[in-house]
This record gives C-alpha cells, structure tokens and sequence, in this order.
C-alpha cells in the first residue's frame, strides 16, 4: 500500500505539490482563525442561577429560594448535575451540562424553566442567569487610579461609565466591578419619632418610591399651540429627599426631615480589595464569552480603554493588574523559537551527515505544512492554540522529521549505490 502510494505520488508531482501548496495555504488561514489563549478551558459546561434577597439569613434563602429553584430546574435535557448553595442575601444554584451541549441552548432551556418557578419564589426576588463565560474567562484585571479621589467616586466612575463603555466590546461577557463604594442615599429614622406621628416604616418606604417617579399628565391647547403637561419628581440631592411627604399629624404634613436625617452613605461591604498592600482599589474584571479568541478580546478592550481614558476626570487613570495576553504571547513566541531551532538543528544534522543540500530543504519543507495541517485540525475539533496545544506541537516537531530523515536517508543510499 505504501509502495503504492509512493509510486502515485512520484507519477503525479505537479499534482501532490498542488496539493501540499493547498494544505499549506488552508493551514495559514487557519492559524489566524484559531482562537489563540494561554490556559486551556477544561472547565465543566456550566450555567449560574444567582438571587439577591437582602437582608435574610442563609437558612431563609435555603427554604424559600435555593430549594424551590433547584426542585423545579430538575429534569432539563442534558443536565449532568445541580449543585445549591446558600448564603447571607444570596443563593447560588450550578447546573452542569454534558460538555457536548451547546451553552446558549442550555440557557435558553434554564430561562424557561425559571419563567414557571418565578411564581415559588418571595415577592420581589428574582433569579438571574450568570454571565455567559467560563472559569477561565477573567482575561483582564484592571484597577483606577485617581489622586484626590475618594473610593465612592472612584467607583461610581467605574459603574456608571467605564463598565458600560467596556461592555460593548465584542466578544466580552461581563464587567464585574470591585472594591470602593456604591454610593446610597441612606435615610436614618428615629424610631421614637415614628411613634410620635404614628407613622410605620413603610409608610416611609412607600411615599420614598412613589416620590422617586416623574409622572404623565395630558395634552391641551392654548392659542393654537398644543402643551403636555406632566410632573417632574426625581429626586436628585439630599433636601429633597428631606422635602417628601410620609404623612400627617394633626392637619400638618410631616416630612421626612421631621422623622429622621438623611446622608450619602456607602452600600453594606463584605469584603475589601486591596493591591499590593498599598490600600483599597477600585477597578473592573473583563469577563470573555465561551470560545472567543483571548487574544483579539484583549487587544480590543485595550483599544476601548484607550478610548475611555480620554473622558476621565483629571489625575484618573488605568493600571493593569492582570493582562493574560502576556503569557499568550511569550507561549507563541516559545513556539516559534522552537521550531526555527529545530529546522536549523535537523538542517545541520542532515547537511553534515549527508553534505547534500536538497534533502535539507526537503526536510525544511515539511515542517511548517505539517505544523500548518495541525491547526486544520485544531479548528475542526475546536481546540484553541494554548499551552497545551502548542506544548504539543513542540514535541510532535521531533517526531516529524524522524520519518523525513530515514526517508531521505534511505533514499540518497540508494542511489549512492545504483551510481
């Protein structure tokens, strides 16, 4: 059979050589679509369930939204297994996919699902699908730096215009804040007061929200000239949150200002990020989407955030904390340094062994197509280019010329004897 195809090949040159120089070109094309990262993703085929019930215990998030969430997700198609876990305000609920399944029709069918199990859950708790990325996906760590900037300004610069603005970069799932504080309004109550002006805690509640809302009126003309009327009421500074009504005690309105104080204050912390010892960071994690190349991702949040950095306040600026295209590019760079050691080692062996020159290049010839053919089928297994990949192209490099060399080996013994 080899003989065979020896012979087929040797009578069919111009053929084989199109053949080899399609390979060639096809392997190129899929070198650049190959998704190129520096860790490979073993991780499990995932989707997380979160809730956020402020204020309640972990055996209260247990009974009343961890448990009916995970008894009504059982028995969606392809599910290996669901895993719950509670805690102070929060519950966290994995459902683990068959690795053949396809992420986004798995959540499809987990929305569903929790469309039907919204009526088992407290009013006003609502379960939410985590971001569409894996484990490995946190690609990029960066941090804000800002002189004479306190944290709670720091991170409102970061949750109400850095995040959005990274968000729209393609191929990113999330952009998960951190550190500093989320700035509240916060309305302390004298109980005691309460009392006094019989109102209830929920009265302050309810006037706060209905108060926070701009409200529609109607359409009427005046001279010919139509008018929209309608009411203008969010609040937007300290006094007028103090200015709204929550009742009324003998004829006189009573305001919040009568009831209690209000101040800026900084959302309940469960925890600080600190970098490098040097004290509190604010900053943003870029979360990547399943199967998106690494590299490009970075290379694009890097551009946006060059972008973003022109509309910051002075002194604020960007500081990398973490930046896996690093490590990405040193692996490429490992490879490629590799295999032009090896073609010049295997070059060498062969021309000072042989002192023939063409069986050289022959040998020179097949490494890059054979490297080339691999990517083909990288791509077609959907297998990016990472450590382990390219580890695996290294190693298989010595394995390549071996048959090359004992070829043309073979070959110029040959005919050295028929001449």
């Amino acid at each position: 059979m080899v003989e065979k195809l020896i012979l087929i090949s040797l009578r069919n040159k111009f053929i084989i050589l199109l053949l080899a120089t399609g390979l060639f070109v096809w392997g190129i094309i899929s070198i650049g679509r190959n998704p190129i990262d520096a860790i490979p993703d073993v991780s499990e085929n995932q989707i997380i369930v979160f809730t956020e019930w402020a204020g309640r215990s972990p055996q209260v998030i247990e009974d009343q939204v961890t448990f009916p969430l995970a008894s009504n997700l059982q028995g969606i198609p392809e599910v290996k297994n669901i895993r719950g876990t509670s805690m102070f305000g929060m519950s966290f609920i994995y459902l683990i996919f068959d690795d053949r399944t396809d992420p986004y029709w798995a959540r499809t069918r987990v929305l569903e699902r929790l469309n039907s199990a919204q009526n088992l859950l407290p009013t006003g708790v609502t379960p939410t699908l985590g971001p569409d990325g894996t484990g490995v996906g946190h690609i990029l760590w960066y941090t804000l730096e800002g002189k004479g900037y306190d944290l709670g300004e720091l991170r409102a610069l970061q949750d109400w215009y850095v995040k959005y603005a990274l968000q729209t970069v393609p191929g990113v799932s999330e952009v998960a804040s951190f550190g500093g504080f989320q700035k509240q309004y916060q309305i302390s109550v004298d109980p005691h007061k309460l009392t006094y002006y019989n109102i209830t805690l929920a009265d302050v509640l309810k006037a706060t929200r209905e108060n926070n809302n701009d409200v529609s009126g109607r359409k009427f003309e005046k001279s010919d000239i139509g008018y929209i009327v309608r009411g203008l009421g969010y609040l937007q500074s300290l006094s007028d949150i103090e200015r709204v009504p929550v009742g009324v005690f003998n004829s006189v309105p009573v305001y919040i200002s009568d009831i209690g104080s209000v101040a800026e204050g900084g959302d309940l912390r469960l925890g600080i990020f600190d970098e490098n010892g040097e004290g509190e960071a604010v900053g943003g994690i870029i979360v990547m989407r399943y199967k998106e190349n690494a590299d490009k991702v970075i290379r694009e949040v890097k551009k946006k955030m060059t972008e973003v950095a022109k509309g910051f306040p002075p002194n604020v600026k960007f500081k990398t904390a973490y930046d896996r295209s690093v490590l990405i590019e040193e692996a490429v760079r490992s490879v490629k340094g590799t295999l032009f050691e090896e073609m010049l080692a295997v070059s060498l062996v062969v021309i000072f062994f042989l002192f023939h020159w063409r069986s050289a290049l022959i040998i020179l010839i097949q490494m890059p197509i054979s490297i080339a053919v691999s990517f083909i089928l990288l791509n077609a297994l959907d297998i990016s280019s990472n450590i382990m990949s390219l580890t695996g192209i290294i190693l298989a490099i010595g394995v390549i010329v071996d048959d090359t060399i004992v070829m043309v080996e073979n070959a110029y013994r040959r005919l050295a004897r028929e001449e």
